[in-house]
């Protein structure tokens, strides 16, 4: 059998915007943030919602937006809000990193264009925190700008549409410029929302439902009977495995010693039991003593605490050290009580820490990731 000829959408569906766009006005999804028909969206909520959407699921999104807007409805007082605030609504959202990046764009917007959002693509990608995804996606549903939007579902149509069988991630130059062809100058927000919501409700990665996709007639992947294939990907590697090692410090009436981590690089502005650097190398005990906050008779807890980030996994082992009376002894952080916990910026890994040593118990404190 000859190859199949490699071909965009057929002519006869060169109407694809209209038709998405008009399932679209039937099946848009109702999400806290999205704009009711008629109604003009503010691009706060839009930049707001698009930040924290980034690496999240919109369930998980959901209840922090809520609680984002009604304590901070607009960009000047989220930027009058202590980043410490900040961080501590974000706890469980993960990926802090965007959180410091929300607080100083809030800063940025507010200071040097006067609580004003650009609509330009390339002065919002200037700005804390935003990429060419999240640029295009605020130019576009915010302000009626046409720009090409392309996240994980949009990707995911368009390789089925076109039948791309390059896999990930080399193919995305091919499938950006698809989305490019297919993107309109007419309601350029709405199409954006669109694509995004048929690839997360109908073009889902297991098993599309393509008896109800106003596409599934141009579909060159269904065609092919390809489509639940696509799109292809590039096998990850492996995560490598660094190690740490974890003092917990704790006093005659339970309080665990905290300081608070440096302001950039992983789990930035966050508080943590003080900890050595995380490397490849398994630490010796007599060597991460020397990185312990205070010189004292520090013993290993049982077990450890292992955790997975986006590129590593983590092994912690913890070394427990009982003050006493003795926490005048000088040393860098600050003793909490573990009853206020919740009111101190703790990452999850350190919640993990804190429940491995029975200063928590398994429901957990709320403790904030600030």
């Amino acid at each position: 059998m000859p190859p199949a000829p490699q071909r965009t959408i057929p002519d006869k569906f060169d109407d694809a915007p209209r038709a998405l766009l008009a399932w679209y006005d039937r099946h848009r999804r109702v999400l806290a943030w999205r704009a009711a028909p008629g109604r003009i969206p503010n691009p706060y909520i839009v930049w707001l919602s698009e930040i924290m959407l980034q690496q999240t699921s919109v369930a998980a999104v959901t209840p922090y937006f809520e609680a984002f807007v009604a304590r901070w409805p607009d960009v000047g007082s989220l930027a009058a809000a202590p980043l410490d605030d900040v961080l501590h609504a974000w706890q469980g959202l993960g990926y802090y990193a965007r959180a410091r990046n929300l607080h100083r764009c809030a800063r940025l917007v507010t200071d040097k264009y006067a609580g004003v959002f650009p609509a330009d693509e390339a002065e919002l990608r200037a700005l804390p925190g935003i990429g060419a995804y999240t640029s295009a996606a605020i130019s576009a549903i915010a302000f009626g700008r046409r720009a090409v939007v392309v996240d994980g579902n949009v990707e995911r149509v368009m390789a089925r549409l076109n039948a791309i069988e390059e896999p990930l991630p080399g193919a995305k130059p091919s499938l950006r410029k698809y989305a490019d062809r297919l993107t309109p100058a007419a309601r350029p927000g709405d199409y954006a929302q669109a694509v995004m919501d048929l690839g997360a409700t109908v073009c889902t990665p297991r098993r599309p439902s393509c008896e109800v996709c106003p596409w599934s007639a141009g579909c060159l992947a269904r065609a092919r009977g390809i489509e639940a294939e696509l799109p292809r990907r590039t096998p990850k590697a492996a995560r490598p495995i660094r190690r740490g090692v974890v003092f917990l410090a704790t006093d005659a009436k339970g309080a665990v010693l905290l300081r608070r981590r440096a302001e950039r690089g992983l789990l930035g502005g966050m508080m943590e039991l003080p900890s050595t650097e995380w490397r490849a190398e398994p630490w010796p005990i007599g060597e991460a003593v020397r990185f312990a906050p205070v010189e004292a008779a520090w013993r290993e807890l049982p077990g450890g605490v292992r955790h997975t980030f986006t590129h590593f996994h983590l092994e912690l082992s913890v070394l427990a050290w009982d003050a006493g009376a003795a926490r005048s002894v000088p040393c860098e952080g600050l003793w909490c009580p573990p009853d206020r916990l919740s009111e101190y910026a703790l990452p999850s890994l350190m919640k993990k820490v804190l429940r491995h040593a029975r200063i928590l118990q398994d429901t957990g404190s709320a403790c904030s990731a600030g």
